[in-house]
């Protein structure tokens, strides 16, 4: 049999590696491109110098029990207890196991009469039953985090609940409106066909007594030339005359990113792009917004992929 010439024995394993790297490198490139790398799928608060992320299923709950503590009329401070306790006890996951009968965000106990077990795995009844308590607790205000959250919990391990108070502060100021467009979802590309109206849904149940006074509205409206890439044709306009509620209904559209395939939040001339990477240099939050509907102040205009 004859040899195969030296010359060949070279090139062809050149021309393989050569392939290789093409392709790889093509992937990379269109990685970058088009997604500015891999995302976390996480949601981050920053401020006290610091930031702190939760997971979409996390940030999700938090904006829950912020929202019931806004519709409630209590102050920011409320929700950083209920945040704190809420990791402390679950992890801000609903779960349906826990010590004895315990279950959901609080790990509350249907033999403690918190309510039933089905109504308990309710985060919106949940984290009413916990407020209702904490209010009831004088001076709650002004207590260390540890202290009023023991007091409504009476937890075998008191003070665990100081562990999280810097995370549950940092939520508590993003998702009430305190600290303005703080909160970013560092998602991958919406994952299907968005549905405005489950949204607003949501936004009745968890801010039902604001809902039903007027003070705050929604209705679905027409994406503009100025929407942000991905989106489809209807938007979900929020209007409410004071600017932190304004603030919070924002962020709390952007915790909701992940779940009701949102590509966009823009509320008073700042815009959160889901299509931007976050980075230590970069924000999802630019001044390239529209600032709502007709350029309305108070109008928080929430983008949803396409197929909506």
């Amino acid at each position: 049999m004859a040899k195969r010439p030296a010359l060949s024995r070279v090139v062809i394993p050149l021309t393989l590696l050569a392939v290789f790297l093409a392709v790889v490198g093509g992937s990379f490139a269109a990685l970058t491109l088009f997604d500015g790398g891999q995302r976390t799928g996480r949601c981050t608060a920053s401020g006290l110098s610091t930031s702190h992320s939760y997971s979409t299923e996390q940030t999700l709950n938090a904006a829950t029990i912020s929202a019931v503590s806004i519709d409630m009329g209590l102050p920011p401070r409320a929700a950083s207890i209920a945040l704190a306790t809420a990791y402390q006890e679950s992890k801000l996951k609903n779960i349906d196991y826990g010590d004895r009968d315990s279950v959901g965000l609080f790990q509350q106990r249907p033999s403690q009469g918190w309510g039933t077990k089905e109504q308990i795995m309710d985060p919106v009844f949940a984290s009413t039953a916990f407020y209702e308590k904490l209010a009831k607790v004088k001076g709650y205000e002004n207590m260390e985090i540890t202290v009023a959250a023991q007091k409504v919990q009476r937890s075998a391990f008191p003070d665990a609940y100081a562990d999280h108070e810097v995370e549950g502060r940092l939520f508590s100021s993003a998702l009430t409106g305190n600290s303005g467009p703080e909160l970013e979802c560092d998602l991958a590309a919406a994952g299907g066909p968005a549905h405005p109206e489950k949204l607003r849904e949501s936004l009745a149940r968890e801010f039902t007594r604001m809902s039903e006074s007027g003070e705050v509205e929604s209705s679905l409206g027409a994406a503009g030339s100025n929407a942000p890439e991905g989106a489809g044709a209807t938007t979900l306009v929020i209007k409410t005359a004071d600017e932190k509620r304004g603030w919070a209904l924002a962020n709390w559209a952007v915790a909701h990113a992940a779940k009701d395939n949102i590509v966009g939040v823009d509320y008073r001339g700042q815009r959160w792009d889901r299509s931007r990477h976050v980075s230590q240099t970069s924000s999802q939050w630019d001044s390239d917004a529209t600032g709502g509907a007709g350029g309305e102040d108070d109008a928080i205009v929430i983008y949803f992929a396409k197929g909506s």
